[in-house]
């Protein structure tokens, strides 16, 4: 299991919270990218993309409708490290969570906890934003499929 497969959003605010600077972070950020789960070519589609990001970003949802509620599995990918970083903060906040769980997720405060509302240009604030768009909006296509 990787460190990302294994980490919870309070192990990773100990992680943050543990580094100097942002530099630090940056680096941390990247070195999380690389253990993302490997998204297949076939998934890096057009459909799949995230509009609004400064670089390539691919997302896709998994529904485990066995369980119930139904439990979603979050799978992406970027051609920039720092974005595999971001992604790999949102997978850590939201993937395996409920439609409910995810939207209940204050991420303003999860993003100024890390330092990211602050730290990150204007253009890679967009993208993340977008990410999150994306993930809620499936979150809510799912709660509604339930109901």
């Amino acid at each position: 299991m990787s460190q990302l497969q294994s980490m919870t959003i309070e192990e990773l605010f100990d992680e943050f919270d543990a580094l100097a600077d942002w530099e630090e972070r940056c680096d941390y950020l990247i070195d999380l990218g690389f253990d993302l789960p490997k998204m297949p070519d076939t998934e890096k589609t057009e459909q799949n993309r995230v509009h609004g990001c400064q670089s390539n970003v691919w997302m896709v949802a998994r529904v485990n409708r066995q369980s119930d509620p139904p439990i979603i599995e979050f799978l992406a990918d970027s051609d920039a490290m720092i974005v595999r970083g971001l992604i790999a903060v949102l997978l850590t906040v939201y993937s395996g969570r409920t439609a409910d769980e995810i939207l209940e997720t204050d991420i303003e405060q999860v993003f100024s906890r890390l330092g990211l509302n602050r730290q990150l240009s204007p253009a890679r604030r967009n993208g993340l934003y977008g990410m999150v768009k994306r993930i809620e909006t499936i979150a809510r296509e799912t709660a509604s499929a339930t109901t």
